[in-house]
């Protein structure tokens, strides 16, 4: 009797201990995938590593003066400067803002971009769809669906560290911190719903 209450011990100690363990081992194919913190993105490693470019000296400045200091968004810079948005983004508070780069303008035909540049209400509308009035973080990307300035709504998608916008824009670089804001850089320009 005592050897099979021995026996029963052992196997239900070793059941104890295996149990948690094959759970544990199966539960990160139930569990969400792990979330990014900090930037993340191919398009993170073509940042300045110091200076006002860098990830850290964007974080001291408002949103539009950050993106002034990065050169893979100049293009955007120059068209939040035609639509006056300047001060408006960088008086923000709490914002998450979309931020094509060059390439993404790149993808539009030069005379529909300079016929765009040069319309300031289109320019204005289109800008301010990329911008969302909270500060958006990953994990809220997974499925999102987000009020812009702009007055429609932008849609996201995805996990860990891969999302899209609206099922056509991916997120290069993102959870970049400005003093004011959060931002996404993506390499296609939205346009409103």
């Amino acid at each position: 009797m005592t050897t099979h209450r021995t026996r029963r011990s052992a196997v239900l100690g070793a059941a104890a201990f295996t149990l948690p363990f094959v759970l544990g081992l199966a539960a990160p194919a139930f569990a969400d995938a792990p979330q990014q913190t900090g930037p993340y993105g191919p398009a993170c490693a073509s940042v300045p590593k110091e200076g006002a470019g860098s990830l850290a000296g964007m974080a001291k400045d408002p949103v539009a003066t950050a993106a002034s200091n990065n050169p893979a968004l100049s293009t955007l810079v120059t068209a939040v400067k035609r639509a006056g948005l300047v001060d408006t983004l960088n008086n923000a508070k709490d914002i998450t803002v979309f931020a094509p780069t060059n390439a993404a303008f790149a993808k539009i035909p030069k005379a529909d971009l300079a016929r765009i540049l040069d319309d300031k209400a289109e320019l204005t509308k289109i800008l301010t769809y990329h911008v969302v009035g909270e500060r958006i973080t990953p994990k809220q990307l997974t499925a999102g669906s987000f009020k812009t300035l702009e007055g429609g709504s932008l849609t996201t998608a995805g996990s860990g560290s891969s999302f899209t916008v609206n099922h056509k824009a991916k997120i290069v670089c993102g959870d970049v911190h400005t003093a004011n804001a959060t931002v996404n850089v993506i390499d296609t320009v939205l346009t409103p719903m």
